[in-house]
């Protein structure tokens, strides 16, 4: 309702019931799916239309939009626009964290308090999750901004790291020159060293939730995507991290898993290829049993690999931290204490968090295969 006529594209809103906080919203015409268009030129005349709606929509005066009582005060400082809705998440999942030990979330948590920006240029209205898919588009142009569920006052640079981490899952035909062009529309200055720090920020915040639903049971929701994206959001943080801090990663050697499989795992895949699939009924069912599959495969991976991947890690942590652990979930513990504490080498702990993240990955490389490929587009 706020941005209705304001030249930012959004939905109108045809009626608001407060009690039970139901909105009845204009169905807009288009698609969201700009990451499945095979026409580079479209995808990037629609980019280049999205990131002008962006600049517009930062060029706004707050005080302007009566947002003041939705969204608090607009006067913040520049740490307060970095951390605020970082610190809301940690308090959220506070119960989770408590019990949960993962050095890259400390880490990345830590870095994030030590590297917060010390000046913003303006304060403005950010959608707070912007980029692909979170738009509707039409032809060339985009016909609406969607999802605004992390909607806040903010540092501008936040919706351009934003855009990077979508567009890393989403893959829309990179962002070179688009930046550029914001500053163009938007008379806002492009400050890269900020947007690759909102790109971490904006990763570990997306995270937090995701190690929470990975370590549920019983969830309703496909654990094999949420796998996924822990596994290959971890990979994308470390790298993200590494640039920022203009450290170079060096990735490990990873084993020959060219051996055949388990007879038993070969009989349940094929059992659920052959025999289960061709008669399920519906998508979901499908996609589910096409779930369970990559599962299982990802589970014998565990069996044979895990060992040997968690010897690699407690290798590295112990020459980081110059003791050995005495097994592997012990030295977790340690680097994450370790962390907390300060005073180790960004450069090495982010090669240790790195390499960490890499074995990772491959070990659950059946889940990893529902997002082939994923890498950062690089911001010029």
């Amino acid at each position: 309702q706020a941005l209705a006529g304001s030249g930012v594209p959004v939905p109108a809103v045809y009626a608001w019931e407060p009690q039970r906080r139901l909105a009845l919203f204009e169905r807009v015409a288009g698609s969201a799916a700009i990451d499945k268009l095979q026409d580079t030129r479209q995808q990037r005349a629609v980019m280049e239309d999205f990131i002008d709606a962006v600049a517009r929509l930062h060029q706004l005066q707050p005080e302007d939009l009566g947002l003041d009582d939705v969204l608090g005060s607009h006067e913040l400082s520049a740490r307060e626009c970095a951390l605020d809705d970082l610190e809301a998440q940690l308090e959220g999942f506070v119960t989770f964290l408590a019990d949960y030990m993962d050095p890259l979330l400390t880490y990345a948590v830590q870095w994030l308090r030590r590297f917060a920006p010390d000046s913003v240029q303006r304060v403005c209205l950010v959608q707070g999750d912007t980029g692909p898919v979170n738009f509707m588009f039409e032809g060339d142009r985009v016909t609406a901004l969607v999802d605004w569920e992390w909607g806040h006052w903010g540092d501008p640079m936040e919706d351009l790291g934003n855009i990077c981490v979508r567009e890393f899952w989403n893959p829309s035909g990179g962002l070179e020159g688009l930046f550029q062009r914001y500053a163009q529309k938007s008379g806002l200055r492009y400050q890269r060293d900020a947007a690759m720090y909102y790109r971490v920020q904006q990763n570990t915040r997306g995270m937090i939730p995701i190690h929470a639903a990975c370590q549920s049971r019983g969830m309703r929701e496909s654990m094999a995507w949420y796998l996924a994206y822990r596994y290959i959001g971890d990979r994308s943080t470390c790298e993200a991290l590494a640039e920022a801090m203009g450290v170079t990663v060096a990735r490990p050697e990873l084993p020959d898993d060219a051996a055949e499989s388990e007879p038993l795992v070969e009989a349940i895949l094929t059992g659920l290829q052959r025999d289960l699939l061709p008669d399920l009924q519906t998508d979901f069912s499908r996609a589910r049993a096409g779930d369970l599959g990559m599962l299982v495969a990802c589970l014998e991976r565990r069996q044979r690999y895990a060992g040997a991947l968690q010897q690699d890690d407690a290798a590295d942590i112990a020459g980081l931290l110059g003791r050995s652990p005495q097994e592997p979930t012990q030295g977790l513990a340690t680097l994450c204490t370790a962390i907390e504490q300060g005073g180790l080498d960004d450069a090495a702990l982010i090669n240790v968090l790195a390499r960490r993240a890499y074995r990772e990955e491959w070990l659950h490389r059946p889940l990893a295969a529902l997002y082939p490929a994923r890498r950062w587009s690089a911001i010029d």
